[in-house]
């Protein structure tokens, strides 16, 4: 059923959002010299590694590290990548991964396979959210987005693991809308909150 809700879902938004693609990708190849399309190997179900598909929206000479490492995000991103990142529109190439069946619309997002996300991927193999089809959205997204510790993230991830389902995977949906057209939770850099502490993953699980 998921798979199907998927595959449904994402052709109908490729063919209706082909015109934005279009002049998206115009608008990106006007403003940097770099390919429209940014390549880069993810970490996916199993812990096995895919390659990801986004709109470019750094220079061709930004360190390969996941965006919340980098120290001064504005030395990378491009004008155009600014306005990308806010609406979430660089994320769009990603049906072409939900429709070949590396990601899903909904589940944890897929992380570079680096030392920053290190402590992450090891967590999600000890709580067995590595077993999850990794997604466009999730529910720690539509939780903080980027402003999020590691433990609160894989608390929120191990909840989906254990709650999925096809309506919660709509009511994750229409909440990642809102997000996005709030531009809620979005952090450039290494300025995430690290409040909530690595022992409460324990206690809530």
């Amino acid at each position: 059923m998921k798979r199907a809700f998927d595959l449904v879902i994402s052709v109908i938004a490729l063919i209706v959002l082909s015109p934005i693609i279009l002049i998206i990708s115009i608008l990106i190849k006007l403003n940097n010299k770099g390919s429209v399309i940014f390549k880069q190997y993810r970490v996916g179900k199993d812990n096995k590694e895919f390659v990801i598909y986004k709109f470019r929206s750094m220079v061709e000479y930004a360190p390969e590290v996941a965006s919340t490492a980098l120290e001064n995000p504005d030395e990378y991103i491009t004008t155009m990548g600014k306005l990308l990142r806010k609406t979430s529109l660089d994320e769009l190439p990603q049906l072409l991964n939900i429709i070949k069946g590396d990601m899903s619309l909904v589940g944890p997002r897929p992380v570079i396979n680096d030392e920053s996300e290190k402590e992450l991927l090891k967590l999600r193999t000890e709580y067995g959210v590595y077993k999850l089809v990794p997604g466009l959205t999730g529910w720690a997204q539509v939780n903080g987005r980027d402003n999020m510790s590691t433990a609160r993230k894989i608390t929120l991830e191990k909840e989906y693991l254990e709650r999925r389902s096809l309506i919660f995977d709509i009511k994750i949906l229409f909440m990642t809308f809102v997000k996005v057209f709030r531009q809620e939770g979005i952090v450039e850099g290494s300025e995430i909150n690290e409040s909530y502490e690595v022992d409460k993953v324990t206690k809530v699980m």
